[in-house]
Parts: structure tokens; sequence; C-alpha cells
């Protein structure tokens, strides 16, 4: 298996320089399950595409501390690219900014979250079951950082997931799966990052998070069923 993994965070600080870049994340990500599988990236938020994505088994769209909604140049590039794949069938996985635009590049909406800032360890609700998710737990752990949400999904779509009442996860088809979480974010890295958005996140979101990270994610089961997404994917 090759898969294209779309990089769009647009994070150059220092804090981002000393730790992983999100290529080698979400290829560790998918290696945990499957040693084997290759990947390629491409720094879409630099304007950077695949020549032809079809080439690619499948492909994964990474976080980002940008909008989805912010217009640029890059976004709608990536809006119209995420179009093209499901039009074909191309096997797509997108988590937390990924997640958003592929909602809203199918017609779903975005909003601001209605108690600002999720970060640190989030606990989701399972909603539905797929064959490839049936290692899921009922209740999903998983590091998360965003203060966008989805609103509304495309249509067709099947929640897979939610927390406090927000959709963080849905399937389309057998093609399709997301994730407004950080599947790919190791325990140190979210306590590393937790500390550098001290003063954005503000007092009492720093607090929670913090507490919450007593705990660890689910990060090794959802690596295979992700790995299981894209094999059933690409048998259908």
């Amino acid at each position: 298996m090759h898969l294209a993994i779309l990089m769009t965070n647009t994070d150059e600080s220092e804090f981002a320089q000393r730790h992983p870049k999100d290529g080698e994340k979400f290829t560790d990500l998918i290696q945990m399950a499957r040693q084997d599988w290759r990947t390629t990236v491409f720094s879409v938020k630099d304007g950077e595409f695949p020549q032809d994505l079809f080439e690619f088994n499948g492909a994964m769209i990474t976080g980002s501390p940008a909008s989805v909604r912010s217009g640029a140049p890059w976004v709608a590039q990536l809006l119209e690219l995420i179009r093209t794949a499901h039009a074909r069938d191309l096997p797509l996985f997108g988590a937390c900014f990924g997640h958003q635009a592929i909602a809203l590049a199918l017609g779903g909406s975005l909003d601001r979250n209605h108690d600002g800032w999720v970060h640190g360890l989030t606990r989701n609700h399972l909603l539905a079951r797929p064959d490839w998710a049936a290692a899921l737990p009922e209740e999903i752990k998983l590091y998360g950082s965003h203060c966008e949400c989805v609103r509304t999904l495309p249509t067709g779509a099947t929640p897979i997931c939610e927390s406090g009442g927000t959709n963080t996860g849905f399937t389309l088809g057998r093609h399709i799966f997301t994730t407004q979480h950080h599947p790919e974010m190791t325990h140190d890295f979210i306590i590393a990052l937790s500390e550098e958005m001290r003063e954005v996140l503000g007092p009492a979101v720093h607090t929670r998070a913090k507490n919450s990270l007593k705990d660890h994610s689910d990060q090794l089961v959802f690596a295979e069923c992700l790995a299981r997404f894209f094999e059933q994917a690409i048998a259908h």
C-alpha cells in the first residue's frame, strides 16, 4: 500500500522545528499497524500537490492551525482535489483540518466550537461500527486540539462518533473516514503542545487539558482500524 500524505500544517514556529513534522507522524501512525506500507508527503499548504493523486492507493489529510474557511488558494485547491477524489472513490482519511476539509468540500458546513477550544484527551462516543472498526471501543480516547468543528455533515455521510453533542468523525461510502482529532499525536507531544499553547488556551482549558492527560489515547487500536479502513476501501 502506498499512501499520499497531504500535509496542511502551517506551523513553522521554533516549537514545530523541535518536533517531528506531520508527514513523519502520520507515517508512524499507519506503520504502527502495517510496517511495510509506504507514504509520500506533499506539503499542500505550500502549494505542493501530487501530479496524479490516483497513482496512490489512498490519501491522508493532516491537521493544521489554519482554518478551512480561510479562503487561501491552497485550501481551495485541496477542496477541489477532495471532490475529484470522492467522485472516483479514492480512499481518503482526514484528521482535524482534514476532517473539516472533507466535510466542507462535499457539502457540509463548519462553525466555531460553542465552548471555545477543545484540547487534551477527548472522549468520543461511538455511534456506528463499520466492519473495519470492530476493534474500536464504545468510548474512543483521542488527543484533540481545535476551535472549529463540523456543524452539518455532507449528504449521505454517516456519523461514526460524537463528543459533547458535536460530530467528531464520519464515514461516507466505504472510501471516506474522518476524525476531528489527532490520532497521530503521541502522549509526549500533546503534553508539550499544551504547554506551548498555554496562553492561547487560557487557564481553565489548560488546566482541564493537563488533567485529562493523566490518561492515554487509543492510538494503537485506532491505527489498526485505519489500516483496515484502507484495505477494505481498496478491496471495493
